[in-house]
């Protein structure tokens, strides 16, 4: 039998699945990881290189063994990471220095560059789609001013995902999907812009060759070998983020598709062409997508999944043991009670995130507005759908958002994560966005899309495109109703008012924001 093999190293931990060529998931071994602040660096989140490739070793090991897999019956593997994490190395392919995906250290350096470089975000954002909130640029000169013995060492850069292909293969290479998140890209070219580091007085020949993704770049070394359980026969193929081979792994790979992806953060993707300039008002992030000649306008929702998580656990006591007793998940009682509430949650207003404004992106302070001393009307249940209106809602305006400026007519989106295993909470987003909602069968999207990779490289595939319509299959879907539609378009106009509202108690110092992007 053949296997191709995804390793997925998301924010909290790192996965190897095995499938085989017809997309069926054989076996999955998952190690969880922590990235910890360092020692007297305000907002870091480091990256231990030797203590995670330990990890990934291992994930790869239970992997082949759960599934009885011999090494050399693996094909090919690819990769996916978190964005915006990246591994500087030295001229011997050692790694230096490595941050995850919201490591925030370099806020002196954002403040710096704005206040000493009059517009040069703007200009590098309508290049690259990107702001300096979470990009390389002001990382890496942070450690120019903070480490220099180090800083002078970097010859290489990669993402974590490359950094994981690197380890197994020797080489060290990148990919438009991944690579853009750096901010140090070009959305048309899908290709390293080199003169934005020597604008700012940062090295320009540390950028590694950028492959599209799919591309064979080597195979696993002796050293992997004895290390994994894997063979030196297994081709190593580029990968990518792990939004943008989500997508890939939901069928969203033509111009005009859209996902919603609900997990701990909500991602609004639409695909693009990668000619496409982004908004002027800096208010959505594009990325290059996975597919050649394709890009993504971006929205996200902070800690919608998350929330809901807060909400359960702080005040869901008696739904977890209903659910405990009828042998059902809790998310799945709340919706139960929740679906009796009007649309409208009787008028609640949650307060958490806002939508997208990457140009100048911080959050008011966590709460609920307009709840009632009525125990009829303001309860758990209550309470719990105005939090799934309030995510469908910010959804629903980054996407409008992304209308404006792409010219994109949006009638359809696929909605995947934990989120959309609601039967309401589907309903609700069908709702708000007008639009035909469909759940896919996979539930390992990002790593399905990641063997869709290590396929094409295989030659098991013609490209991400043939590879998504060959395998990807729907479960079911959902049909906005129109009454509901223009009830959640006026509580849409309301959230934004009272969110407004919000953030200048923010500005004041009144309450504390929930989130405030670096250099802010």
């Amino acid at each position: 039998m053949s296997y191709l093999m995804a390793i997925d190293a998301g924010t909290g931990s790192i996965r190897a699945v095995i499938f085989d060529t017809k997309g069926n998931q054989i076996s999955v071994a998952q190690k969880e990881w922590t990235h910890l602040e360092e020692a007297g660096v305000v907002n870091s989140m480091c990256f231990d290189c030797e203590k995670n490739w330990l990890l990934v070793c291992e994930c790869i090991q239970e992997a082949l063994a759960c599934g009885n897999i011999r090494g050399d019956e693996i094909l090919a593997l690819s990769a996916t990471s978190m964005r915006e994490g990246i591994v500087l190395y030295d001229k011997e392919g050692k790694e230096l220095w490595a941050v995850a995906n919201v490591d925030a250290r370099a806020s002196a350096e954002v403040k710096f560059l704005k206040e000493n470089f009059s517009g040069i975000e703007e200009e590098f954002y309508q290049l690259s789609g990107q702001t300096f909130a979470l990009g390389a640029l002001p990382r890496i000169l942070w450690l120019k001013n903070n480490k220099p013995e180090l800083y002078e060492k970097v010859a290489n850069i990669s993402m974590i995902g490359d950094w994981i292909l690197a380890k197994l293969s020797g080489v060290i290479a990148t990919d438009p999907s991944n690579g853009g998140t750096t901010g140090i890209f070009s959305l048309e070219n899908r290709d390293w812009h080199v003169e934005m580091a020597s604008r700012i007085g940062i090295k320009d020949n540390i950028f590694s060759t950028c492959h599209e993704v799919g591309t064979v770049i080597g195979t696993v070394t002796k050293e992997a070998e004895s290390q994994t359980g894997l063979s030196t026969k297994t081709k190593v193929v580029t990968g990518g983020g792990d939004v943008q081979l989500g997508s890939a792994g939901l069928g969203v790979v033509e111009v005009g598709q859209v996902a919603v992806l609900g997990g701990s953060f909500w991602q609004q993707v639409v695909n693009i062409q990668s000619q496409t300039p982004p908004p002027k008002d800096m208010g959505i992030r594009v990325n290059p997508h996975v597919v050649s000649g394709l890009s993504q306008a971006e929205g996200i929702t902070f800690f919608s999944g998350l929330i809901m998580r807060w909400f359960r656990d702080a005040f869901c006591e008696m739904e977890k043991l209903e659910a405990q007793k009828r042998g059902i998940d809790t998310y799945a009682v709340l919706e139960e009670k929740a679906s009796k509430v009007p649309v409208g949650s009787y008028g609640i207003i949650p307060i958490f995130s806002d939508s997208m404004k990457y140009g100048k992106w911080y959050h008011a302070a966590p709460s609920f507005l307009n709840l009632s001393i009525d125990p009829e009307v303001c309860n758990r249940a209550s309470m719990f759908r105005s939090l799934e209106e309030n995510a469908a809602i910010v959804s629903g305006i980054n996407l409008d958002n992304i209308r404006a400026f792409s010219g994109i007519k949006i009638d359809e989106l696929v909605f995947a994560g934990g989120a959309s295993r609601g039967t309401l909470w589907s309903q609700i987003l069908a709702d708000v966005t007008g639009c035909r909602v469909k759940i896919p069968k996979v539930t390992e999207a990002t790593a399905l899309g990641a063997a869709m990779a290590a396929g094409v490289g295989a030659g098991i595939y013609t490209s991400l495109a043939d590879a998504a319509k060959e395998l990807v299959v729907w479960e079911r879907e959902y049909l906005p109703k129109r009454e509901n539609f223009e009830k959640y378009q006026e509580m849409k106009q309301n959230w934004q008012r009272a969110y407004l509202a919000q953030l200048k108690l923010v500005d004041e110092n009144v309450t504390i924001s929930m989130w405030k992007a670096p250099g802010l």
